[in-house]
């Protein structure tokens, strides 16, 4: 059933604590709250609601949540025991009253954005860039000269050895298999524990022989249990992507592609760095496009596949316009981007030397530059450093709430500074004395 609305008592409640009474009504966030519109967003997600059953959750409640979340940089436990303490977190997702319990379990957020999707994080974007065009703070026409970059988010998996996906790997089959009723000739769970153990301390001491011998014995155990399960057949068919994941596991070797890192997450990728102080990270590959003048993010994507960042540039930039409404007519990349294949477009591939161009263009090239501490903001402050989102749709979508938080504070910023100095900010030109 569609979400309900909560309803506000112009007539007060003698025995609750009003929120207006209990906060400064001059607060950003409280300003923020008041502007945005929240509307908008019903209207979006209603599509996603059937029309019988229980009433949802209210839709402000659910998007003001996450833009906490991933302003604070906030689990989904933290954000609502916080929200529970903090009577300008309450004010703004549109309650009148002090509450005192949690709104909701945890688990919901989780649900919700299975139930939104890629589409719907894109829809909490987009709101942060129309509030700041809307109050001033963005002007339309920067959005047509842009930044785009990669980067790598890195997934909340450990390190792989093949040591332990051999373990973990038959760790899972029996336990799928013994919760189906399938009775194995052996679980090798406690041999399991002693060969692993082994193989590290081994691999610890710097004996790679012996290492490499524990690890083998690993392997046979794996497909011992992968033969046991294969001759009693039957199973759900759970069991039998497992046993596909199993035999993918024991039958890769060191030079394949499309390996699997992780066993719980078997989506996740190498992908190399170039870098000294880290040449892999195991996760997936964002895209990233920034106002080339002001810094705002205006496209944020999670990509599936290891792509190359050339034939990224079209569906970042397609997404920025889809965004903002407003046609791109510039984009400043790096050379990592050469052979991208949109003649049609203005493309500009920063050299290594830029002497001998014209000034015009080598300030656009320098500024291309500005991209990069926007994406460590991301990995540091709002949740891109390490993705704890569950399987492919959280790769997807938690870049965009990332981009979603960077906005949401540098919208919190511009209303500070306008509300305590009397001054808007133009983000070309400095600060500007308010006409209103």
């Amino acid at each position: 059933m569609k979400p309900t609305k909560t309803a506000h008592d112009n007539h007060g409640d003698l025995f609750k604590v009003e929120l207006k009474r209990l906060i400064d009504l001059s607060r950003e966030l409280v300003k923020l709250g008041d502007r945005m519109d929240w509307d908008s967003f019903d209207n979006k997600f209603e599509k996603y609601y059937c029309e019988q059953g229980r009433p949802a959750i209210e839709t402000r409640l659910m998007v003001s949540l996450h833009y906490l979340k991933y302003l604070e940089d906030l689990s989904d436990d933290e954000v609502v025991l916080k929200w529970r303490d903090n009577p300008y977190w309450q004010y703004f997702s549109g309650r009148q009253y002090f509450e005192h319990e949690v709104p909701i379990d945890s688990s919901s957020m989780s649900r919700w954005r299975r139930r939104m999707g890629e589409e719907g994080a894109e829809e909490l974007l987009k709101q942060t860039v129309i509030t700041g065009i809307k109050q001033g703070y963005i002007k339309k026409a920067d959005c047509s000269r842009v930044n785009v970059d990669t980067t790598v988010q890195p997934k909340n998996v450990r390190f792989p050895t093949d040591a332990r996906l051999y373990d973990r790997m038959r760790e899972t089959l029996v336990k799928r298999a013994q919760s189906e009723g399938i009775e194995l000739r052996q679980s090798y769970e406690r041999v399991g524990k002693i060969i692993l153990r082994r193989q590290q301390n081994y691999s610890h001491a710097r004996q790679p022989v012996r290492a490499m011998r524990e690890t083998r014995k690993l392997k046979t155990l794996l497909g011992r249990v992968i033969r046991d399960i294969e001759r009693k057949t039957g199973g759900s068919g759970l069991l039998q992507n497992k046993l596909a994941l199993a035999k993918r596991v024991y039958n890769q070797q060191r030079d394949d592609s499309n390996k699997i890192y992780s066993i719980h997450e078997p989506q996740v990728q190498c992908i190399a760095k170039g870098k000294v102080h880290k040449k892999y990270e195991f996760g997936n590959k964002a895209g990233y496009v920034t106002a080339a003048r002001s810094n705002w993010i205006l496209g944020a994507i999670g990509f599936t596949s290891n792509m190359y960042d050339g034939h990224t540039l079209d569906e970042n930039i397609n997404q920025a316009e889809r965004i903002t409404g407003v046609e791109i007519n510039q984009a400043a990349v790096d050379k990592g981007y050469r052979g991208h294949g949109l003649e049609n477009r203005n493309i500009l591939i920063v050299p290594r030397k830029k002497k001998g161009a014209s000034r015009s263009l080598q300030k656009w090239w320098r500024r291309r530059s500005a991209i990069e501490p926007i994406i460590g903001h991301q990995k540091s402050e709002h949740r891109l450093d390490r993705n704890r989102l569950y399987y492919v749709l959280g790769d997807q979508i938690n870049p965009i709430l990332s981009a979603c938080g960077f906005n949401f504070k540098k919208l919190m910023r511009a209303f500070c500074v306008y509300i305590k100095l009397g001054f808007k900010i133009d983000f070309n030109a400095g600060f500007q004395p308010s006409l209103a």
